[in-house]
C-alpha cells in the first residue's frame, strides 16, 4: 500500500489476533487430547464431560474477546488495499491517441 494509508495501529492488532488465533488453537488441541481421556461413558450432558468442555471454554474467553476488540482491522486493510491504486498496473492515460489521418476499411 502506498505511503500514509496504513494505520500504524494495525500491527499491533494483527499482533493480537495472530497470537488470540495461536492460543485458541493450542486450546482446541488441548481440548481434543482431554476430550480424549475422559471416560468411555463421557459424552454431552454428562457431568464429567461438561465440566471438562465448560473449564475448557472459559479459557477461550479472553482470545475470543481478542477477536471481538480488534477483529475489524482485517476489513479496514482490506478496503485499504482494495482502494489503494496498484504498484503493477500503470495508471491511467488522459492523452488522446494520435489520429493517424487514414481512416481502416471495414471488412465483411
Amino acid at each position: 500500500m502506498p505511503a500514509g494509508t496504513a494505520q500504524s495501529r494495525w500491527i499491533y492488532q494483527l499482533g493480537v489476533l495472530r497470537n488470540a488465533l495461536d492460543r485458541l488453537n493450542t486450546l482446541h488441541e488441548e481440548w481434543l487430547r482431554t476430550r480424549d481421556s475422559l471416560p468411555a461413558d463421557a459424552h454431552p450432558g454428562t457431568k464429567v464431560f461438561d465440566t471438562a468442555l465448560t473449564e475448557h471454554h472459559t479459557e477461550y474467553w479472553s482470545y475470543l474477546d481478542d477477536w471481538a476488540t480488534h477483529g475489524h482491522v482485517i476489513g479496514e486493510i482490506n478496503t485499504a488495499a482494495r482502494h489503494a491504486p496498484s504498484p503493477l498496473a500503470p495508471a491511467p492515460t488522459t492523452r488522446p491517441a494520435r489520429a493517424t489521418g487514414r481512416t481502416a476499411a471495414a471488412r465483411r
